[in-house]
């Protein structure tokens, strides 16, 4: 009897722990089925699972769970094993190719320039007397501005200098321009009866030629003129009452250019500086950089041009002084101006000499100019520009060409002169930028280390030589 006692708590000991290790297994039970909503799938379905299509599965996340009352996890059915699998729909992005994708962002942001071009264009039509007046003040500024930098070099104060320059360049112009008034009125005369001599002789020329032209022919052409004369009167009369307009005008630009002029010489540095202080602090440094050598070549082009224009002028005017043609000094002074225009200058006014020379003097006279014109402007072309001007502006004759073209449509004469020293300052500018960006990049760049070190170092050629 007194064993039984012991037996009964022995048991009762055991199934305790029997309980405990129920309870136990049903905690992890619990805990695998529902304890758990973010816990990774590893049913025995889950191989079926993953063939179905995304659509399909962000559905069946959406289907309402049930949750059995025992207790258990949330449960959602698998989908069944005859599904077919439906692919899902690409990116419209990854579907547009890649090219078709480049041009789009390349043309969006080439229109965007061309609209601001083409406000830009309109704001400067609107105001085209000032911009004429600035971009000449500029081109005078670049001719002057190393006479005021020399003088500043032998000791003579900013202001002094910039005034003895400004006024020593105007007083030049004015004279030359003053001489050509003076010599066209005093020659008007004497050249006017010189063209009715070349008249009448062409009249007799045409009616000994080949061509068979009769006297009734060259009258119905001279009363075509005179009538075609006397129907634009109103029009010439119009145009003489503009002209008071014009010469209003023209005198506007030039005091607007002569303070210009002025203010650019004495105060040029800072003018630019405070010009780069609206430019975006990220953007500064490069375009501080870019502007000297831009204006570098803007002087090295109008320096370049006008000692071409004034070798063109001697000659030819020399040549055509020796031949007789009237008004000899002021074709000089017409082909050193025209000289500006590239291209396109040389011809006009190589051909108004020709036309001088055949209307007064003849045929010969005219042959010979032409050969005067010809050669000096062929030596010019491909001797005295490439040694004048030198890589200072390096600008394609195509480039030259186009650019002219362009300029003379969009704006006339003004439009053709500015044309090639803006090619040649944007292609310094467009050059230097590019120049700038990489260094930036490369001094942005991580130093090289470890091997990279021994692969990139200099190798010094001698090394190893005895």
């Amino acid at each position: 009897m007194s064993r039984v006692p012991g037996w009964l708590g022995r048991l009762g000991d055991e199934l305790s722990r029997m309980g405990e290790r129920l309870d136990e297994r049903r905690a992890e039970a619990e805990r695998d089925d529902g304890g758990d909503d973010t816990a990774p799938d590893t049913a025995p379905h889950a191989p079926d699972a993953a063939r179905v299509p995304a659509h399909m599965a962000a559905e069946a996340s959406q289907v309402p769970v049930t949750r059995p009352e025992n207790g258990g996890g949330d449960h959602v059915p698998p989908p069944p094993a005859y599904a077919p699998a439906i692919a899902a729909r690409p990116d419209p992005v990854a579907a547009v190719p890649w090219g078709m994708r480049v041009a789009a962002e390349a043309g969006w942001r080439l229109l965007v320039l061309a609209g601001t071009l083409w406000v830009l264009m309109k704001v400067i039509s609107a105001v085209q007397l000032v911009v004429y007046a600035f971009v000449a003040a500029m081109l005078i500024t670049a001719l002057l501005q190393p006479t005021v930098a020399r003088l500043r070099r032998h000791g003579v104060p900013r202001g002094l200098a910039t005034a003895l320059t400004a006024i020593l360049g105007f007083v030049i112009m004015g004279l030359v321009g003053w001489f050509v008034v003076w010599q066209v009125q005093e020659n008007i005369d004497n050249l006017s009866n010189q063209i009715q001599d070349g008249i009448d002789e062409l009249r007799r020329w045409l009616l000994n030629s080949p061509f068979h032209v009769t006297e009734s022919q060259i009258n119905d052409i001279a009363k075509s003129l005179r009538d075609a004369v006397g129907a634009n009167t109103d029009q010439i009369t119009s145009a003489g009452l503009e002209g008071v307009t014009v010469i209003v005008e023209a005198l506007t630009g030039i005091l607007l250019t002569m303070f210009s002029t002025l203010f650019l010489l004495y105060d040029g540095r800072r003018i630019w500086e405070w010009t780069t202080r609206l430019v975006p602090a990220q953007a500064r440094p490069g375009i501080s950089g870019a502007g000297p050598r831009a204006w570098r070549t803007l002087t090295a082009y109008v320096r370049g041009t006008v000692i071409v224009a004034l070798i063109d002028a001697i000659f030819i005017g020399l040549g055509i002084f020796f031949l007789g043609v009237p008004m000899a000094v002021p074709l000089a002074v017409f082909i050193f101006l025209f000289a500006f225009i590239p291209l396109v200058g040389a011809v006009i006014s190589g051909a108004l000499a020709v036309v001088v020379a055949l209307v007064t003097q003849g045929v010969f006279t005219a042959v010979m100019t032409l050969a005067v014109v010809l050669a000096v402007q062929q030596i010019e072309g491909h001797i005295l520009q490439p040694f004048i001007l030198g890589r200072a502006v390096r600008v394609h004759p195509l480039a030259v060409v186009l650019s002219v073209a362009a300029g003379g449509l969009v704006n006339g004469i003004g439009g053709a002169v500015v044309a090639v020293p803006l090619v040649a300052v944007t292609n310094t500018v467009v050059g230097y930028l590019r120049a700038h960006s990489r260094e930036a990049a490369l001094r942005q760049a991580p130093t090289p280390h470890g091997a990279t070190v021994i692969d990139v170092a200099p190798v010094d050629p001698t090394a190893g030589k005895t």
